[in-house]
């Protein structure tokens, strides 16, 4: 039987390749960082990893992580409900509640996870869902696992997002959710996350926003795209990560309003039948957690970085998405094109990411470069010089 399976998968492989949409897995050989090691045996600034405020091998949070695994152990084995949770747990979901503006958290292993299990958990059949279409996958997968109809409106169009709020009244929905990403991670765009709660008001619904590429850094106190926008009282449910900002190792979270907290504990899969978040990362994000609610010098410095390398990429002649998110997307629209880009880009010593379709739209491809804290002046020229000198190799 496996013959014909795997000449089947065989032709959907050689068909990824000839589109140039293959991905291929570098292989890291140090610990995280502004700098890493790579399998070809040198070193290379990275640019593509998620760590915002540079907290992923922080001497802090490392002795944290250190600390937790001395005192509470490896890992628990377990689910929460029957003997996977510890108080280490409890206090992490209190300071991130107490730091988010919410009246409760519920861990996940991921926020994926936490997307995966909130939408069945909370709507039946009678409800609606009402979703952004640039939406992650995990909060689109979530709204697949639910029984709710499921409406789509464009992205950050609020006209389009109140005409889908009609449709569903019209369709009699018992309750409905609107659905969003805080910062849409492709391209760094911000969701109007206040018009969103002023139509949320409105039409009586509910609030959802996934806050990943935000939590720590976005907002006056790192908050997130809720205190960017000003409306953190307005909102009902978020759910985030400690594997981007907060750490950069694994685990998410769901916060937001008291019952739906207790409710998710009660009946959402993920939670009920995935083990503990490991007590050493549990750790290792109370440090980081702290850090970021106390180091507004590296959000300034994310900032001026941010700042730097939009001007830098502008005077050398790319087309960038606007915005002032950290994620700085290159836009080479060409998939091979992009491909290419990137490997002649490793060969100048920064380590870049091609996304093409099917992660982003076709004729959309482009080169997500996501700055840190952890960068200096010096590495910032440094890439601005390799980009105008692939630029230039290359023709374009």
């Amino acid at each position: 039987m496996y013959g014909a399976f795997q000449q089947h998968l065989q032709h959907e492989l050689d068909a990824i390749q000839e589109a140039g949409l293959y991905k291929h897995e570098r292989q890291l050989t140090t610990p995280q960082g502004a700098h890493v090691g790579i399998n070809q045996g040198r070193e290379v600034l990275n640019l593509c990893a998620n760590n915002y405020l540079g907290l992923a091998q922080h001497p802090e949070v490392n002795a944290a992580a250190r600390a937790g695994l001395d005192k509470w152990g490896y890992g628990l084995a377990s689910v929460r409900f029957i003997c996977g949770t510890q108080s280490l747990h409890k206090q992490l979901e209190e300071k991130l509640s107490a730091f988010l503006g919410t009246e409760d958290t519920i861990l996940y292993p991921s926020c994926f996870d936490a997307n995966g299990g909130l939408f069945e958990t909370l709507l039946g059949a009678e409800d609606a869902v009402i979703s952004d279409e640039l939406n992650h996958a995990s909060i689109i997968d979530g709204v697949r696992l639910s029984k709710a109809k499921r409406y789509r409106y464009r992205n950050r169009d609020m006209a389009d997002l109140e005409a889908q709020l009609k449709a569903a009244d019209r369709d009699g929905a018992r309750f409905k959710l609107i659905t969003s990403d805080g910062v849409f991670s492709m391209d760094g765009y911000i969701a109007p996350l206040d018009e969103i709660c002023d139509l949320a008001e409105r039409y009586g619904a509910l609030v959802h926003f996934d806050d990943c590429h935000a939590t720590g850094f976005v907002g006056d106190g790192g908050r997130g795209t809720h205190e960017f926008r000003g409306c953190m009282d307005r909102v009902d449910i978020t759910t985030g990560t400690l594997g981007k900002a907060l750490g950069g190792a694994s685990g998410g979270y769901t916060s937001g309003k008291r019952k739906i907290v207790e409710l998710l504990r009660q009946r959402s899969r993920p939670y009920l039948f995935s083990n503990t978040v490991a007590p050493p990362v549990v750790a290792g994000a109370l440090k980081a957690l702290q850090l970021a609610g106390e180091s507004e010098a590296l959000r300034e410095r994310l900032r001026e970085n941010t700042a730097l390398f939009r001007s830098g990429l502008e005077s050398l002649g790319f087309e960038l998405l606007p915005g002032e998110h950290p994620i700085v997307p290159v836009m080479l629209h060409d998939a091979t094109v992009a491909a290419r880009f990137a490997e002649e880009m490793l060969k100048e010593g920064v380590y870049v990411i091609a996304f093409s379709f099917p992660v982003v739209p076709k004729g959309r491809a482009r080169i997500r470069t996501q700055m840190s804290a952890a960068l200096t002046r010096d590495d910032l020229e440094f890439a601005l010089a390799a980009f105008g000198r692939v630029k230039e190799r290359l023709g374009l």
